[in-house]
């Protein structure tokens, strides 16, 4: 089991930053893929950032993420950022850290890896 504690959202102007945290705990050793996904109301679970912690390897979501998202890990704090620059109004959404596997049954696919383990997210808004 792993548990993620998401922390860092809150409300900014559109053009500002965000750093997001992430602190997993448990049987994290398994779960060698993080990812952060966010979620707008009424839309789909999307898949934003992922990182294989072994060798800090990203991965972004092509379009208005690229070049804006960086995701980063500390391994040695059991943490996952997620650094937001030049916010957009669009960027707003429950964002959530998630660590690979997790119950079989469910999950989301991002980037040919599973995602299961979730935490229980933190709100972004961003005000033009």
């Amino acid at each position: 089991q792993v548990r993620l504690v998401e922390s860092g959202g809150g409300s900014v102007q559109a053009g500002g930053s965000l750093r997001l945290s992430c602190s997993a705990s448990g049987n994290t050793t398994s779960s060698k893929w993080m990812g952060w996904f966010r979620q707008a109301p009424g839309k789909q679970r999307e898949g934003v950032a992922r990182i294989y912690t072994p060798t800090g390897f990203t991965s972004y979501t092509d379009g208005s993420v690229k070049g804006r998202f960086t995701i980063s890990r500390d391994n040695a704090e059991n943490t996952v950022y997620l650094q937001i620059h030049s916010m957009k109004p669009e960027d707003s959404a429950m964002y959530y850290c998630a660590a690979e596997g997790g119950p079989t049954y469910g999950g989301v696919w991002y980037g040919g890896v599973r995602f299961n383990f979730w935490g229980q997210g933190t709100q972004v808004t961003v005000s033009s």
